[in-house]
């Protein structure tokens, strides 16, 4: 399978990375097996993988090779190529693809070698990092785009400006979100904003097991911990493993907060409104028509105002048997809520393979008031 192919099959997924060391973070695995990564990688369901080849990552032509022979998903060479050669060079090591990076190049000579790659039977990987390029990128037709959250002259690392690129790039295109992912929820937020796959390298490279983190990172559904009204509560939820964590605005709640609570961007923040929205920091929005006084049945989820899920809920305060074969037959993202607890959340999560689970009550100790045992035991349990 090519290599663009493969990223725009069904779902999201992953560009595995295998480096040896990095500028920024220094050594990560100086006597890795690229060999016995590239296997566990394609046994972690990575879409396809990406070597450096550069020195100034102690990377090298064979380590391009030991991985075609070990894998047969598609690879990625990466490295700073300028010329036909260096693409010449990737092909006969096995590669599918190869990045061109646009800071390097200017629009004549990313051309010249997008043809180049062409001609060899190449994929390539046309890396933007700002507004300019990403437009640059729009203008050459480059069919796969990766947006990268790291300046690579200070290696600072911005992920709100990355995802706000991904989200007003074209559609039309291919588009990946590089660097700077580390949990399950910095991927999904890279995915809600438009990405059809992250490129992780770093963070599988740190990992005893570099196959077990990736399928750590594409693990779904994602496990929301809502009702949330105490710093502490949210700090235990986190801790937990919780990949969102909710605050529920909305007037007539008995788990109503007045603010977002602060928590680390390994997490994913949601603001619940009902009836009407407030300008919100929030990463979503899970947002519930108003009927009869009280929330309606089910919720959009949004972000940015745009609608990227659908929450398949229960009614107030009453039960409805048709709950799991309603989110079963609700199409895209589905986050699955209501009645939900450690107990049952396996066997719903079987019926439905939802994108996310969310629950409120199995948490708590009063409306509100989470119990640290409890929140930890949701979590363990709909990871399961």
């Amino acid at each position: 399978m090519r290599f663009r192919d493969a990223l725009t099959a069904p779902g999201f997924g992953v560009i595995a990375e295998f480096k040896r060391r990095s500028p920024s973070a220094g050594e990560l695995r100086p006597g890795g097996d690229v060999a016995g990564v590239a296997r566990g990688y394609e046994l972690g369901g990575a879409r396809a993988m990406s070597v450096l080849v550069d020195e100034r990552f102690d990377g090298s032509w064979d380590d391009l090779r030991a991985a075609r022979a070990a894998t047969d998903v598609p690879l990625l060479a990466k490295g700073f190529f300028s010329t036909p050669e260096h693409l010449r060079e990737a092909r006969d090591a096995g590669a599918d693809a190869a990045l061109l990076i646009l800071r390097d190049l200017d629009d004549s000579a990313a051309r010249e070698l997008m043809g180049a790659a062409d001609a060899l039977g190449l994929d390539t990987l046309v890396e933007a990092h700002n507004a300019d390029e990403l437009a640059r990128a729009v203008a050459l037709d480059a069919p796969v785009i990766g947006i990268n959250a790291r300046d690579l002259g200070t290696f600072r690392i911005d992920r709100a400006a990355q995802l706000e690129l991904v989200a007003r790039a074209p559609r039309d295109r291919v588009l990946i979100a590089e660097s700077g992912i580390e949990t399950r929820a910095q991927a999904a937020a890279a995915e809600l904003a438009g990405a059809s796959a992250v490129l992780v390298g770093s963070t599988l490279m740190r990992a005893a097991e570099p196959g077990a983190k990736l399928r750590e990172l594409v693990q779904r559904p994602l496990v929301k911990v809502c009702g949330l009204t105490r710093q502490e509560d949210v700090e235990v939820a986190v801790e937990a493993g919780a990949d969102l964590v909710g605050f529920i605005l909305a007037a007539e709640s008995p788990r109503r907060t007045e603010a977002l609570l602060d928590a680390p961007d390994t997490v994913l923040r949601v603001a619940v409104f009902v009836g009407e929205q407030d300008e919100t920091e929030a990463d979503l929005v899970q947002f519930y028509a108003r009927e009869n006084g009280h929330r309606a049945r089910d919720a959009a989820l949004l972000r940015r105002g745009e609608r990227v899920g659908s929450v398949v809920d229960l009614p107030w305060e009453q039960e409805d048997p048709s709950h799991i074969e309603r989110a079963r037959a609700t199409e895209g993202r589905v986050m699955l809520a209501g009645g939900l607890g450690p107990r049952n959340v396996r066997d719903a999560v079987a019926a439905v393979r939802p994108w996310a689970v969310d629950s409120a009550r199995s948490t708590e100790s009063s409306p509100g008031i989470k119990d640290h045992d409890a929140v930890r035991r949701w979590v363990e349990a709909a990871r399961s």
